[in-house]
């Protein structure tokens, strides 16, 4: 699977005399925190029903990676758990594919999906 081959790519070192490969590895970081005022100066959250722009500071998001294209998604707002979302990397290429711009996450929540597709890129996979 193309997953697989991705996260074992980050871990392989170049083969000399005295190195060697790393065998079985996981996403390269296990969880990130970002606050929603974070998110939406990065263009990941386009609006959060609800929530004035100005209390988006009060709003976490921690992505957790659980196995190798699969991460939850849990929302705090001011540091009480409101919602955890399980969401499948490859249906986030689905949906790119398709042409879906913005999703809904967590029933209020809209993400862009092409810039959430690229923050896990860049902060489990190193690409």
């Amino acid at each position: 699977m193309c997953l697989d081959n991705l996260a074992k790519a980050k871990g392989k070192q170049r083969r000399g005399m005295f190195s060697k490969q790393k065998e079985d590895v996981q996403a390269v970081r296990q969880s990130i925190k970002y606050s929603g005022q974070k998110l939406r100066e990065k263009g990941v959250i386009v609006e959060i029903e609800g929530v004035p722009s100005h209390q988006l500071r009060n709003v976490t998001f921690e992505i957790s990676a659980t196995d190798v294209g699969v991460f939850d998604v849990s929302a705090r707002f001011m540091g009480v758990s409101m919602e955890k979302v399980e969401i499948i990397f490859q249906d986030l290429l689905q949906l790119q594919y398709e042409g879906v711009a913005v999703m809904k996450m967590f029933g209020r929540a809209k993400i862009n999906v092409n810039l959430l597709i690229y923050l896990i890129n860049k902060k489990f996979y190193g690409k």
